[in-house]
């Protein structure tokens, strides 16, 4: 069955009956009771199959949880409060049995950056940082030290940098560590990193795949040996999303495909306009030609999706013509977050990254310049005007 089609079915109408719902209803029950105490036991014991406490399972939960883990081919999912408490659910299965150590690409979101290092670390959780598009750099880092974790995004926030994930799970594979990747950014659509050797994956479900701005969430995906060390995690953290979160993220899937096929063309044209104007210094894009991980682009994404995200530096601009720029934009969203279905801008040193010492943002390579922008599904025509207008607010007076 395709990717579309799993993303309108899955997860609804398990149960048949004379009259079935077509959409999974929203379950807000904190408990469930059997007419015979064996059978909750049973429940309790996972030997049979049914609900007992919210904080464990829920059917609105579950099918959502049957949807994510179709989209991905995973094993099962896990449906969290948020994408941050998925990451750090990921990472906590991924260490269960390994040495406490996380090998991290060094392009990650900013508060995936803070969990590392004001979380992880002083908890006793050993973290180097490596940049995973240099696999010599990546394999002689995993073989100096005992490694539990390599950790990546698909398509690294807010620079799109593409490892070769594939080259990248054999190595972790060699080494015996756990391969958590954030498919947020490429979604199941362009990249579906269990397939390519990953053992987690990680969404937040607040972007791409519910992509209306009305859900906060979070989604892991497993393989088969981390599933349960996942699930007993879950059950004593209770990190679960809500009843009606899941219906709304359910909901939102059912047309992701679609509307990331539209933000993929959208973005490829907003990058190739941006790449000729005057007062762009550089766009950053999967798709582009020039893109340094460009030859793993074309070999891991299908033709013509490349994301939805274009990053572009302002030619010779600080913090106070960047705002301009966005206080300028009247079509296009100025926002902290991404994958809805309007176009939205972000400022990642005001936001995403705000957290990051300025050190660790230059090395990363995040200028004060710098601006991300999340491509709806608006007529490209339009958000090509908005930012032609809002652009205009930089040049000089009579120029």
């Amino acid at each position: 069955m395709k990717l579309h089609t799993r993303a309108v079915h899955a997860g609804d109408r398990k149960k048949p009956g004379a009259a079935v719902p077509v959409t999974t209803p929203i379950h807000t029950a904190s408990s469930y009771f059997y007419d015979r105490l064996e059978d909750l036991d049973r429940v309790f014991a996972r030997e049979a199959e049914g609900y007992c406490y919210a904080r464990y399972d829920n059917p609105s939960n579950a099918a959502l949880e049957a949807q994510v883990a179709s989209l991905e081919g995973g094993h099962g999912a896990l449906a969290c409060s948020s994408g941050m408490q998925a990451v750090h659910l990921a990472l906590a299965a991924a260490l269960a049995d390994r040495p406490r150590s996380i090998l991290a690409a060094n392009a990650l979101y900013g508060a995936t950056v803070g969990l590392l290092m004001n979380v992880l670390e002083p908890a006793g959780v050993a973290v180097r940082f490596v940049d995973v598009c240099d696999l010599e750099s990546v394999e002689r880092a995993l073989a100096e030290q005992k490694t539990g974790c390599l950790l990546m995004e698909t398509i690294s926030n807010p620079l799109l940098r593409v490892g070769a994930l594939d080259k990248l799970a054999a190595l972790a594979h060699g080494a015996n560590a756990t391969l958590v990747v954030d498919n947020t950014f490429a979604t199941p659509l362009l990249l579906r990193p269990l397939e390519r050797g990953a053992h987690l994956v990680v969404h937040s479900l607040t972007k791409y795949l519910a992509g209306h701005g009305d859900v906060l969430g979070g989604a892991v995906v497993s393989d088969a040996e981390h599933f349960e060390p996942l699930r007993a995690l879950a059950r004593t953290t209770g990190p679960v999303l809500g009843p009606f979160e899941s219906y709304l993220a359910m909901r939102g899937i059912k047309t992701f495909a679609l509307r990331m096929e539209r933000q993929c063309s959208n973005a490829c044209r907003v990058a190739a306009w941006l790449a000729g104007h005057p007062s762009v210094a550089r766009v950053y894009f999967p798709g582009d030609g020039g893109h340094p991980d460009a030859v793993t682009v074309r070999r891991l994404f299908p033709e013509g999706l490349y994301g939805g995200i274009v990053s572009f530096e302002l030619k010779g601009a600080g913090r106070d013509e960047v705002f301009r720029f966005m206080d300028a934009l009247r079509l296009i969203v100025r926002a902290t977050s991404l994958g809805d279905v309007h176009s939205m801008m972000l400022y990642p040193v005001m936001s995403s990254h705000r957290e990051v010492s300025p050190k660790h943002r230059e090395r990363m390579g995040i200028r004060d310049n710098l601006v991300r922008l999340s491509v709806g599904i608006e007529a490209v025509e339009d958000i090509l005007a908005d930012l032609e207008q809002a652009l205009g607010s930089l040049q000089p007076a009579g120029a």
